[in-house]
């Protein structure tokens, strides 16, 4: 099993994926003789997961079943250990995109935390990219070798468990892009340039607060940045209801006016589908915004190196 490479069937010592439906996974090692407990029942290793094909669907010892999915960034994302706060998906597409990575790209972060960026930028840079990541926190660092190696990506990546504003990532001018996700980013945006190639390397920033952001962006100015943006992902999610409304009856005026065809591309209208039913009402189909919605995360600040 490796998070760069799909495989088949299920082996000992794998990570695999446990869906339980509405939601509900959490991340299980494969091993001979091991037993995992699930609302629905044991789930026996031996007899229910080794050699089976991932994507199978596994019943339990109470008659309740599961499927096994192969573990992906995406999913590890939602299931891994938290050792820190973490970067989601809808973030993490952003940053990849807008640090224009690529198969081949050398890219240096920090911290490390729980892995979660750490996962998707390996899988975006390989087979033959590298990530150098620097992890102040002894412990985490040590844990995170450990799963990088677990999730066969031990070989695409240098953990250094140093601190980035002091000692900076321990490389020059190789860098095609880095990542900061620490307290005081200003600090250490010096070693950013050092780490960057000599021209065109990009950067991005992630911080929580507005004043992280202002004194980045002057740290950023000051040792030649150009383009800088920040930007902040806000996902409006569309609730699509049907709602369907008798034609009022009028008189024959109202009548000649109700064959009128419902105009879906006049400005009063936009947002709203109609269907005319036979039974003199018309359905209307409409989008509108949940009350609830995901909220601030971080913002992101992007720049790219120029030479002096």
């Amino acid at each position: 099993m490796s998070f760069l490479e799909y495989r088949s069937t299920i082996q000992e010592g794998d990570t695999a994926i446990v869906f339980l439906g509405h939601e509900s996974m959490f991340p299980v090692k494969v091993q001979h003789g091991s037993k995992t407990q699930t609302k629905y029942g044991v789930i026996r290793h031996s007899t229910d997961l080794i050699g089976k094909p991932y994507g199978s669907k596994v019943t339990c010892s109470k008659g309740g079943w599961v499927y096994v999915l192969h573990p992906t960034p995406e999913l590890w994302t939602l299931n891994l250990p938290h050792r820190t706060q973490i970067l989601y998906s809808t973030d993490i597409s952003l940053i990849t995109m807008m640090l224009e990575l690529k198969p081949g790209c050398v890219v240096c972060e920090s911290g490390t935390g729980s892995g979660s960026l750490s996962h998707a930028i390996i899988r975006t840079i390989a087979p033959t990219g590298h990530l150098y990541t620097v992890e102040f926190h002894q412990q985490r660092a040590e844990k995170a070798v450990q799963e990088f190696q677990e999730h066969k990506v031990g070989h695409l990546v240098t953990v250094k468990n140093q601190d980035v504003c002091k000692n900076g990532f321990g490389v020059t001018d190789v860098a095609d892009a880095v990542f900061l996700d620490i307290p005081s980013p200003w600090e250490a945006i010096g070693h950013a340039a050092v780490a960057l190639k000599q021209e065109g390397g990009r950067i991005c920033s992630f911080s929580p607060c507005i004043e992280q952001v202002q004194r980045t962006c002057l740290a950023l100015e000051e040792h030649g940045f150009t383009e800088i943006n920040t930007l902040e992902i806000l996902p409006r999610v569309y609730n699509i209801r049907t709602i369907s409304l008798q034609i009022p009856d009028l008189g024959s005026t109202a009548e000649d006016s109700s064959s009128t065809e419902f105009d879906e591309g006049s400005p009063s209208n936009q947002g709203v589908s109609c269907t005319r039913l036979q039974q003199g009402s018309v359905q209307f189909k409409s989008g509108v915004p949940l009350r609830e919605m995901v909220g601030h995360t971080g913002y992101l600040t992007f720049a790219t190196k120029s030479l002096f």
